[in-house]
């Protein structure tokens, strides 16, 4: 099984393994990561799935839409790794990906 590195906000890392064909966000809730909100279920309608992904890993993930864009848009924490972690699906080309959650609006 493919590798999912996480970082919570307190800066505590954790290494889980991910089930491929589950989203981040499926994988990140599923391996126990409760303040990871992810409040619409991965329907693409809240942000409370944000997370800072690794920049290495940036070339690899699938393009933002532009509703994840107007949705990040509204987070005070957003930067230029920021992504929603139920956009991202989890395969096993991201073996090892690195995610942090993102503070909370």
């Amino acid at each position: 099984m493919p590798k999912l590195i996480v970082t919570t906000r307190e800066g505590e890392e954790r290494e889980v393994e991910g089930e491929a064909g589950l989203t981040v966000m499926e994988n990140i809730r599923d391996n126990g990561f409760d303040e990871l909100l992810a409040l619409c279920g991965g329907c693409c309608s809240c942000a409370t799935c944000h997370v800072h992904v690794d920049p290495e890993f940036a070339a690899k993930l699938p393009p933002m839409s532009e509703d994840e864009n107007d949705l990040l848009d509204s987070s005070m924490h957003r930067d230029e790794s920021s992504r929603l972690s139920c956009q991202i699906p989890f395969t096993a080309a991201l073996d090892g990906l690195r995610v942090r959650i993102a503070e909370e609006d």
